[in-house]
This record gives structure tokens, C-alpha cells and sequence, in this order.
């Protein structure tokens, strides 16, 4: 058992991305945010701006990126970050964003989520919240690993931040039927597998590239109204009240549910330690799979960083987009 000390923050639950930025200057630094056309991305992307981060919103709609862009240069009276198109469900549109990618990378914030009331494909035939939240990820991290090396080399370091959620305590990763062609669909539990791939990305990640001087971590930025929750069924909005009634969660502002996502992304705390699992700007305690949620909100699954298996899902990952 792993009995090192959690590493700490000066950082609670309460605090929002501007508190953990205060005083931080990140003029320099070349940051990517998916998803960053509303929600929990935009205010991760308006406070890295804030704090003189060069940022690129990188995003399925980009009029309502442009809108985004617009408020965090009015705002923060920073430069407009650049918008570019990415569906992370399309591996050409991946493969377009990363080929058009110029110069160093410093921070790439692995933000962009969807949630679906049933069974969505890809044209691959892959279950669509996996296909976005770890396969689309997981080909733009490994298409930009060269300029976040770059980045490393010249900063003293570059940071993924893969943003999960303490759904992940619901399932592991099934290896024999990744996209329910098997089973019946479950959106609940599809959603959870992925969200267990983005923690188990991040501790192989580090793995592999913390020689290059790359850190990968995992953050729950908790229970936050987004138009996430758009798509919910009935009977996820009946689970979604369930948990909070249970205690497993309290809802929080946008800006303190950023908070984690930049304390991952510029707290000293991480510059050099990667493969860990944030919540509430804190890294996560470790828990039996078979721990009960309401019981652990704040914890992290086994599943969920164990290294063999994020070894396992890297190798089917590049197999699964090199086919």
C-alpha cells in the first residue's frame, strides 16, 4: 500500500482559479483548452488569460467560441485567445488541430466533455463519450507531445491536466466490451469508464514522459451547473439529485470548479509530480474498488490509478486509432 503523504495545497473546495492565480505571471506560456466554449472551460481559459497565459480554445462550435473569446478579452483586458475547431469525436478534425499547431505548448487542459441519454457512435463504431473524453484526448496529447517537450524544455517543465470526475467510482474500464457491443447501454456507467480513462491516461502519461520533462494529473472539479447536464435523461437527473441528497457532492460555482483544474495546471505542488488525482485543489486518498461513493466523495478508486491497467489502456488506445 502506498503510504506516502498526499501532496497539499494552500487550496480548499471554496477557492476559485483567480485565488489560486493570484500573483502567478504566466506571460510566456502557451496554453490549449478543449471544451472552451462554455462552462467550466471558459472560466479556466478567461483565468489563465488573466494571469497573461497566450490560450487557443480549442472547440466543436466555434461561433460560440468566438462569443467566449470575445468576454475573456473584454473582461480580463488581455489578448483574445485564439479559437480553433476540434470535434474530439473526429479523428480528422484531431489530426487537422495538431498538424496546424505551431511552436512550444506548455499547458494542455484536457477539458471538453458531452454526455449523451443513450447509445452514440462515432463513424468508428466507438461509444461516443468514451470516443470524446479519452480517445479524442488521448490522440491530442500524443500528437502534441513533441511541442509539450519543446514547451518542457524551455519553461522547466509542461503539464496535462485530464479532467475527471468522481463518477469514475462507478465502473472500471471494461477491456472486453469498451463500446457496449456486448452489453446493454448504460449512459451512466459509459460515462464513468470514461472518466476512469482520463485518470489512468494521466498516470501513464507521466509514465512515459516525465523524462521530457511533461507531468500528466487527473482532477474532479466537483458538482458544477453546466450545460453538461443539457442531454440528462429523467433518470439521470433522478440519480444526479440522489447523489447530492447523499452527500456525495455540493454544487459549486464555475469558478471554484476551476480551481482544481489551475491548481493542477501552474501549483508548484505539481510542476515535477504527475500521475495523482485532484479534488478540491487537493490530491485525492486512495480507496478499495469497492468502496462505497457516498461514503468516499472525495476519494479515488483503485481502478482508477492503477498503473498496469493505464499501461493496458494506453496500448489499446493507439491501436484503436491506428487502426
Amino acid at each position: 500500500m502506498d503510504t506516502r503523504k498526499l501532496i497539499s495545497t494552500p487550496f480548499t473546495s471554496s477557492s476559485t482559479a483567480d485565488d489560486v492565480l493570484r500573483g502567478v505571471d504566466l506571460t510566456g506560456v502557451r496554453a490549449i483548452v478543449t471544451g472552451a466554449s462554455s462552462g467550466l472551460g471558459t472560466e479556466t481559459a478567461r483565468a489563465l488569460a488573466a494571469a497573461g497565459a497566450e490560450v487557443t480554445l480549442a472547440v466543436r462550435n466555434t461561433t460560440a467560441g468566438d462569443v467566449a473569446a470575445e468576454m475573456i478579452e473584454r473582461s480580463t483586458g488581455s489578448i483574445r485567445p485564439r479559437v480553433v475547431r476540434l470535434d474530439l469525436a473526429d479523428r480528422a478534425s484531431v489530426t487537422r488541430f495538431v498538424e496546424a499547431w505551431g511552436g512550444p505548448l506548455h499547458l494542455l487542459i484536457n477539458n471538453a466533455g458531452v454526455v449523451t441519454g443513450g447509445l452514440e457512435r462515432t463513424q468508428e463504431g466507438w461509444e461516443l463519450q468514451f470516443a470524446t473524453h479519452h480517445l479524442g484526448h488521448f490522440a491530442l496529447a500524443t500528437g502534441l507531445h513533441h511541442a509539450m517537450a519543446r514547451g518542457a524544455a524551455d519553461r522547466d517543465g509542461a503539464r496535462i491536466v485530464s479532467v475527471s470526475s468522481t463518477a469514475h467510482m462507478r465502473s472500471g474500464i471494461d477491456f472486453d466490451d469498451l463500446h457496449f457491443e456486448r452489453r446493454g447501454y448504460d449512459p451512466q456507467i459509459a460515462y464513468a469508464r470514461s472518466k476512469t480513462a482520463n485518470s489512468l491516461f494521466a498516470v501513464e502519461a507521466t509514465r512515459l514522459w516525465a523524462s521530457d520533462g511533461i507531468v500528466a494529473n487527473a482532477v474532479n472539479p466537483g458538482g458544477i451547473a453546466t450545460g453538461l447536464q443539457r442531454n440528462f435523461t429523467p433518470e439521470q437527473k433522478a440519480s444526479l439529485d440522489a447523489a447530492e441528497a447523499a452527500g456525495v457532492f455540493t454544487y459549486k460555482t464555475v469558478e471554484q470548479g476551476a480551481a482544481t483544474s489551475i491548481v493542477a495546471a501552474v501549483a508548484p505542488e505539481f510542476a515535477h509530480s504527475g500521475g495523482h488525482y485532484l479534488d478540491d485543489a487537493q490530491e485525492a486518498y486512495t480507496v478499495p474498488d469497492d468502496a462505497d461513493l457516498a461514503q468516499h466523495p472525495h476519494g479515488v478508486k483503485e481502478w482508477a490509478l492503477d498503473p498496469a491497467t493505464a499501461e493496458r489502456l494506453w496500448n489499446v488506445s493507439t491501436g484503436l486509432l491506428r487502426g
